[in-house]
């Protein structure tokens, strides 16, 4: 069998749902959306399920793979509900739809539920990307509310730069949120994974943490005692010596500047490893760090064994985790750790049982 895997430590996401819940203090849905960042959706809600008090994804397709599979308790839909049929199937399966623009309003109005439905209505506080204008949220909270179809509406919004604390923008989003919001019931849920960390002016009723569950810090440099859940592993299949100044892989964007002993690894940009990975990120040999050289292929990667002499094929290689922060890898590759977590594809996924 090829040795690609993605091993997810179970327990380290319920040491970093710990967290998320201690910085808070209320009520949590874990963000269990993209398949849980990559990690397993379904065995990411079974691991939480003492644990959170509902989960959050982004359509209906994902909410119902977590019920389809025993999950019980309440599901947000992000995205909210496209047209009346998903409503209907909302209403009987007791999803909570976000509320984010008027033709979802116009939709609850029209549509003959079985049962008034709990939704949350989002305000768009200044990330500008969904949600009401703040002159606009007491019209469409009074429009839900006076449909008859609505049992009870919460208030939601979304931070565009929470992941900077040294930045006012959180703040003024919280601001405008506050003041948008100002006499209509209901409870609040405004801090994602990033706001929990480092804003408490944003610590309301609920929160809804993602990046931080699966052990990537959305402030890389921040100690804030996350583990990584996931580890991206493979193995050297081949070994092979190169003299000075031979090129490696394609576009030769590796010379070596002396003797070298390279290290093929079953890993390429296929399994999810970024093609954009320059030569010198970091992986971690049998526990000991060495370098990737070479362009990634679609399969394969290289990496530079020079310096240890007892690696081999069949050493372990650990392209990120819990030795090698998949931020680091993240920002060496131009993006963030969120889309390297998301785009893990097929390498075999283990996960441990927990305790």
């Amino acid at each position: 069998m090829r040795p690609a895997r993605a091993l997810i430590d179970l327990d380290a996401l319920r040491h970093n749902f710990q967290i998320a819940r201690q910085r808070h203090g209320g009520r949590i849905l874990a963000v269990v959306k993209a398949n849980a960042y990559g990690h397993g959706a379904v065995a990411c809600a079974r691991a939480l399920s003492g644990d959170a008090d509902g989960y959050a994804v982004a359509f209906l397709d994902e909410a119902h793979a977590l019920r389809e599979s025993g999950i019980d308790g309440p599901i947000l839909l992000l995205e909210g509900v496209f047209d009346a049929a998903e409503l209907l199937e909302a209403a009987h399966y007791g999803f909570w739809p976000v509320v984010h623009h008027p033709a979802q309003i116009e939709m609850i109005v029209k549509t003959d539920l079985p049962a008034p439905i709990r939704v949350w209505l989002k305000v768009n506080s200044g990330m500008n990307r969904a949600g009401f204008l703040p002159c606009d949220t007491h019209r469409a909270w009074r429009q839900l509310m006076a449909s008859g179809k609505v049992e009870e509406c919460g208030l939601m919004t979304h931070f565009a730069r929470a992941d900077e604390p040294g930045c006012d923008a959180t703040a003024e989003q919280i601001r405008t949120f506050d003041k948008a919001t100002r006499g209509l019931p209901g409870a609040r849920n405004l801090a994602n994974s990033a706001a929990i960390l480092a804003w408490p002016d944003a610590r309301r009723d609920w929160a809804r943490p993602g990046i931080m569950l699966y052990g990537a810090d959305p402030m890389p440099g921040e100690n804030n005692d996350l583990i990584p859940v996931m580890t991206l592993e493979s193995r050297v299949i081949a070994v092979h010596n190169l003299a000075a100044g031979e090129p490696l892989g394609y576009g030769a964007r590796f010379i070596t500047e002396h003797p070298t002993r390279v290290g093929l690894v079953a890993m390429g940009y296929a399994d999810g490893y970024p093609r954009s990975a320059p030569n010198g990120v970091p992986v971690a040999v049998d526990n000991k760090p060495a370098t990737l050289i070479g362009r990634v292929s679609m399969d394969m990667l290289t990496i530079d064994l020079t310096d240890l002499p007892e690696a081999g094929v069949g050493s372990v290689v650990e392209l990120w985790g819990k030795q090698v922060s998949v931020n680091r890898i993240a920002q060496a590759a131009g993006t963030i750790a969120y889309e390297l977590l998301c785009n893990v594809k097929r390498v075999s996924f283990v996960w441990n049982n927990g305790s």
